[in-house]
């Protein structure tokens, strides 16, 4: 079963239980003229809701923070009176009566962690006026790895609070192991940025240093900000935080980029850049256009060059390869759109290339953006490319305008 799988029945088991001990205590009491809805019905809703609110603290993962604001939920949906919740070293919180017990717990639940077993034990307590005698721990498991334990407290032996508790925990399993998964996919997409960064850098940096440099005894001026170009550009391309930017820093760290470009090709490069300033603040992930501009350039342009079935004209350097970048306002969406006239590619070679099959170098900022894109946003925005041998390139990119999660930095 997936995690998704197990997020729904441990939810439905749960609201079972919740329902029952909720539903307990409102038949136990009068019912006010002002409640509307049966008793089940509020017991589901106060379910449901109390479940609500203690997930997203152990979306973070099992720490003492997450523990410390999670607890008093998780003991609500027990019906409890006391719960205590540790990692494999100690204990990260105590919600409830009987505080003092939790000097013994790490002794009580060492079995446990090694084993991965739910234990039920009595409680060893000298004081008189203490109530907890009995306690259920259950392990916290991520990926077979007992990360901690939930350990229920209450007066006496109970099967069905020995059940909740399983429930319970295997339900917080469910969010430890979302946490963990958050975890890797931003593990993994600062890995994609990083690969885009060491495709992107020595061949780009050497030849703009280049062009720079030829311009300091003909045009010192021109060099001078040629160099701030260079400067902002690689500041952006390297900055350390966040995963997501603007279009509007994006596309003007494209801007900086297609200077530098065309100080070394001049006007065999034409630029045409037309953008909707409503979509300006649209957030998008991070290195996400750029290395489409870049695809365009090497193809549009330094392919041209060479390709023996670009036109006679295209090879001579006699017609400018052209270059249109779009970004339009779709109503809930922005749309970018980056066109060259290029030599195009195989559309065959394309497939390949987006099935991860165009070798270590090959297409990696396409592969790499088309990936991220359907990562953050969902299979319906992926790239959609336009090309054929000759026929040069286009590549459209859909952006919600708000998507959760999502946020320029």
């Amino acid at each position: 079963m997936t995690g998704a799988g197990h997020a729904v029945l441990a939810l439905l088991v749960l609201l079972l239980l919740g329902v029952g001990f909720l539903l307990g205590r409102r038949t136990a009491r009068p019912a006010r003229s002002s409640d509307v809805g049966t008793p089940v019905e509020h017991a589901t809703f106060e379910t449901l809701h109390t479940a609500s609110l203690a997930a997203p603290p152990l979306r973070a993962g099992l720490t003492e923070e997450s523990a410390r604001k999670s607890a008093r939920r998780l003991r609500s949906l027990l019906g409890t009176d006391a719960l205590c919740l540790t990692d494999r070293d100690r204990v990260l919180v105590w919600d409830g009566e009987g505080e003092h017990h939790g000097r013994h717990v790490m002794d009580q639940v060492r079995d446990l962690l090694a084993s991965g077993r739910d234990t039920a034990f009595h409680s060893d307590c000298d004081d008189l006026d203490c109530t907890l005698r009995w306690a259920v721990a259950v392990p916290l498991t991520v990926d077979h790895r007992v990360l901690g334990t939930l350990i229920a407290y209450a007066p006496r032996e109970s099967a069905v609070l020995a059940r909740a508790a399983g429930e319970v925990a295997r339900w917080v399993c469910v969010q430890l192991e979302l946490a963990e998964l958050d975890r890797s996919r931003t593990q993994l997409i600062e890995a994609e940025i990083r690969a885009l960064r060491a495709q992107i850098s020595p061949h780009f940096i050497f030849n703009s240093l280049a062009a720079i440099a030829s311009f300091v005894r003909t045009d010192p001026e021109q060099a001078r900000e040629l160099l701030l170009e260079f400067a902002d550009f690689t500041r952006y391309s390297f900055r350390s935080h966040g995963d997501f930017t603007t279009l509007a820093d994006e596309l003007h760290s494209i801007d900086q980029y297609l200077a530098l470009v065309r100080a070394r090709f001049g006007e065999r490069l034409s630029v045409t850049l037309q953008v909707a300033p409503e979509v300006l603040p649209v957030a998008l992930p991070f290195l996400c256009l750029q290395p489409l501009v870049e695809n365009a350039v090497k193809h549009g342009l330094e392919g041209a060059v060479t390709h023996p079935r670009a036109p006679d004209s295209v090879r001579a350097g006699e017609n400018p390869t052209r270059i249109t970048i779009r970004a339009l306002d779709a109503g809930s969406e922005a749309e970018v759109v980056i066109e060259d006239d290029g030599t195009g590619m195989d559309p065959e070679r394309l497939r390949h290339i987006l099935r991860g099959e165009g070798g270590k170098s090959t297409g990696i900022g396409l592969l790499n953006v088309d990936e991220r894109l359907r990562q953050v946003y969902g299979d319906d925005y992926g790239l959609v490319i336009e090309t054929g041998i000759g026929a040069g390139m286009k590549v459209t990119v859909r952006l919600p305008k708000y998507r959760a999660g999502v946020h320029g930095s």
